[in-house]
């Protein structure tokens, strides 16, 4: 059979296949899927067949071979949670924080978010989606071939649009696979900081369907699910607040996700598990009982472990124990300007296996085919399997553990996505 591509001489095939097609737990996180002495076949975007170099090599006629030479590929990792569109930095509150003051403190005196918002505003379109481009070249050299962002930075009508634009033309123009999360609740605007509720209207009465007209329109209608997203943390949104959004946003069709439990345990794990939420976000305050419940259904727990990093925090979210509860966890970056400040899958990988016990195993699946049913794109990614686009790393290494062994620089030696080269270190 002819094929475009064969990927020939893989010494570790790391699939991350999908356990009875659903994405991995419990024990099943310790497995990778691993097929020595392997090979790849892809025809134009996606995985015609996965095995043995001897059977690879029998049935198929390459256009192309590429010689792995004897090393390891994996799935190209997946990055369910990013903010990655805003304008201007945050260093001067990354000195802030040396000195002790805290993320709630800073956001209280009107930084922090707010500080991104204000910049974000000022932006053109153009001049984001340069700035998105940029992030997103960083994140693919990494190995992150799919990536959600949110947006965040408006907080308000025109604006949180402006940013959606952004996404879908970032989405058009970069190899990355781009999935769009509508986060007007991020923060409270200083234009409503005296009545908050009356922002939360605007968000139900006008955003929402405003967004949701954009989806409609979008190239993302029919093949990319549009999420909405809350922040519910002491100084954003409240229980009620969140559920109001979250609530408002499923009946017009949106799938939901929510950030809980990342400084203090409000209950909105709960209320967005019982909504029927995709997936949960920080966890790092998240109750045992909360987390049977977790177990107990299909929304998936995503662990940001650089923001605790970012922070020179001890405390992190209790992974081992969400994993050994049976809860679908997956693996983020939270790529933003003022919590964390990172690109790198394998880097979040590293901090997750010393700070949260992950054995390394357990953090490949949470950063491709966890992250993958995160945003709800399990069936076409986050795996190596016949069917799948063709999102595939080649690892400067014979031994995909590396990936959390080293950490500082990339191992990624080249990037794959959709049967095509888009980054290779050896040029």
């Amino acid at each position: 059979m002819k094929v475009d591509l064969v990927i020939s001489n893989i010494g570790q095939l790391v699939t991350c296949a999908l356990t009875d097609g659903n994405p991995k737990r419990g024990a099943a996180m310790r497995d990778v899927g691993i097929i020595e002495n392997a090979a790849v076949a892809i025809a134009g975007e996606k995985i015609t067949s996965v095995g043995s170099a001897s059977h690879i090599e029998s049935n198929f006629e390459a256009t192309r071979t590429i010689d792995a030479g004897g090393k390891a590929v994996c799935p190209g990792f997946v990055d369910p949670h990013t903010h990655i569109v805003y304008a201007g930095d945050r260093i001067e509150e990354f000195e802030l924080k040396i000195k002790g003051a805290n993320y709630l403190e800073i956001l209280a005196r009107g930084g922090g978010i707010l500080s991104t918002v204000e910049r974000t505003r000022e932006a053109s379109v153009e001049a984001l989606v340069e700035l998105g481009r940029k992030r997103l070249d960083r994140m693919l050299a990494c190995g992150t071939t799919t990536a959600e962002i949110k947006t965040g930075y408006g907080l308000d009508t025109d604006n949180e649009l402006k940013m959606l634009r952004v996404i879908e033309e970032l989405d058009k123009t970069h190899p990355t696979t781009v999935v769009p999360t509508f986060l007007p609740a991020h923060a409270v605007p200083a234009e409503y900081h005296v009545n908050p509720d009356n922002y939360v209207d605007l968000i139900c009465s006008e955003m929402l369907p405003r967004a949701w007209d954009w989806y409609e329109r979008s190239h993302f209608n029919g093949s990319i699910s549009f999420f909405v997203d809350v922040f519910c943390e002491n100084n954003a949104f409240d229980v009620d607040q969140s559920v109001r959004v979250l609530e408002a946003a499923k009946k017009i069709g949106l799938k939901l996700k929510a950030h809980v439990d990342e400084f203090t345990n409000l209950g909105g794990a709960k209320r967005a598990v019982a909504l029927g939420a995709t997936s949960i976000e920080h966890l790092d305050q998240t109750a045992q009982d909360e987390m049977r419940l977790l177990a107990a259904s299909d929304t998936v727990a995503v662990i940001t472990p650089t923001v605790n990093f970012n922070f020179g925090s001890s405390h992190f979210a209790d992974a081992r124990r969400l994993i050994d509860s049976g809860c679908v966890v997956a693996l983020s970056t939270d790529y933003n300007p003022g919590s964390a400040p990172c690109p790198s899958q394998g880097m979040a990988m590293a901090i997750s296996c010393r700070y949260q016990k992950l054995l390394p195993a357990e953090a490949m699946n949470a950063a491709t085919i966890n992250a993958a049913a995160a945003i709800g794109l399990a069936d076409r990614v986050g795996s190596i399997e016949v069917g799948k686009c063709a999102d595939l790393l080649l690892l400067d290494t014979h031994d995909h553990r590396e990936v959390c062994y080293e950490y500082g620089e990339s191992i990624v030696q080249a990037v794959i996505k959709n049967g095509q080269i888009v980054s290779n270190l050896n040029g």
